[in-house]
């Protein structure tokens, strides 16, 4: 296959060759036709260039001039037809590697760049990550041997970080090194999943692994606690971290089910009623904190197509972490409002808020900017990506801006329906 790539790329020139053979036979012989020069010598040449054309010797001498004619109109019609099939296959082949996922660049025996695809082309760019990688796949073309390959990964910090896996392999006919073909994997992604997924488990582990670990101690210590005040507050101590490990299988369970649900059933749901359910249901645990929670649903009444159920959840997860990171005393505000052809549903808080650093990974699973705290207000870490994940099966969004010490502001977007509908 590499060897096709190398010859194929070399056909423009071999098309020009063979058109300039063709038109200067036609020319020589019409020349001679209307010169009348029937020459044994003429005739000779006239033989060894449909020969170089490609047509077999004729059975037979040709003696006149009209055979030698028809001799080399044969030539020049398989020679044209030649170039005609090559010229397709060239081309077939060259968007065929234009779909290719991967850049796939080829070099000549000189080491100048002869064809590059669509995705090469645009990863070999002027911004300082592409142009980091186009140096090394120069020094990696530049370093493959005849007969070898190479591999290399670069790691591009970016932003956005990525990962480019670059193979070279060289190209030749059997004979002689015809250049070198690079292909450029992007597994930037596959990288960010693996990652995504190692880390999942390991806080998931961490996570059951804590509370269950406080549970079986717990429980040592009430056997052999005889003191029936000390034994009660063990007992509530056990029903406490209980409860935290239902929290979060709880919200795993959740999570699975939203990520399972991309595409979830679409009815019209009254955004007012899912606002005032998330908020209902978030008021006892603000009432033990003295946060008020005020509410400001959208006028007039606002529509959307969704899953009733995954949007009370998101809301009530916004509304759950802003109450868990204010002070005691403090207001948390759920505004609901119209704008254009989106609804928009905005949950402010006066809390801690989140360092700059963290802002790009708040809605990663178990992820937390502050550990100690997240676990002793009873927090799973998994809150935020739930929210990300339904607005990503509603078609919408969800944004987030915060000032360290001042309180965060999540705005969730979501494609409106008209009144109408409902």
């Amino acid at each position: 296959m590499l060897v096709r790539v190398g010859t194929v790329l070399r056909l423009s020139v071999l098309e020009l060759v063979i058109a300039v053979v063709v038109v200067l036979a036609l020319v020589a012989t019409t020349a001679l036709v209307t010169a009348r020069r029937g020459s044994n010598s003429l005739r000779q040449r006239l033989q060894a260039l449909a020969s170089r054309l490609g047509a077999d010797t004729p059975a037979k001498e040709a003696k006149d001039l009209e055979d030698i004619l028809v001799h080399v109109e044969r030539a020049t019609d398989r020679a044209a037809e030649a170039v005609a099939e090559a010229s397709s296959e060239a081309i077939r082949l060259r968007r065929a590697l234009d779909t290719l996922p991967q850049a796939v660049l080829v070099t000549d025996e000189r080491g100048d760049t002869v064809f590059r695809n669509s995705k090469a082309v645009a990863l070999i760019g002027s911004r300082h990550g592409d142009a980091i990688a186009a140096q090394a796949v120069e020094e990696l073309l530049a370093a493959t041997a005849p007969g070898a390959s190479e591999e290399r990964v670069l790691e591009l910090y970016g932003p956005p970080r990525r990962t480019l896996i670059v193979r070279t392999e060289s190209i030749d006919n059997g004979q002689r090194a015809l250049g070198v073909i690079a292909v450029i994997d992007d597994v930037s992604e596959r990288r960010r999943l693996e990652d995504v997924r190692r880390d999942f488990v390991a806080n998931v582990s961490h996570e059951l692994k804590t509370p269950m670990g406080a549970v079986g101690l717990l429980a040592e210590t009430l056997l052999s606690e005889n003191e029936p005040q000390v034994a009660q507050r063990l007992a509530h101590r056990i029903y406490n971290e209980a409860f935290r490990i239902s929290r979060v299988i709880d919200d795993l369970l959740d999570l699975s089910r939203i990520e399972n649900e991309e595409s979830p059933p679409r009815e019209p749901v009254l955004i007012n009623l899912v606002m005032a359910e998330a908020a209902e249901r978030v008021r006892e645990a603000a009432s033990q904190l003295q946060i008020k929670v005020s509410l400001e649903e959208p006028d007039p009444p606002v529509v959307v197509l969704g899953d009733r159920r995954q949007l009370t959840s998101a809301v009530y997860n916004l509304l759950e972490n802003a109450v868990k990171f204010s002070p005691e005393g403090s207001d948390v505000s759920c505004v609901g409002r119209a704008e254009d052809d989106d609804v928009l549903i905005v949950v402010e808080d006066h809390g801690v808020g989140i360092p700059s650093r963290d802002l790009e990974r708040i809605f990663e699973r178990f992820y937390r900017v502050d550990a100690a705290r997240s676990r002793s207000t009873g927090g799973t870490g998994l809150g935020l990506a739930i929210v990300r994940h339904v607005a990503a099966n509603h078609r919408g969004s969800v944004q987030v801006e915060s000032r360290e010490g001042e309180g965060s502001t999540f705005t969730l977007r979501l494609p409106r329906q008209p009144r109408t509908d409902v």
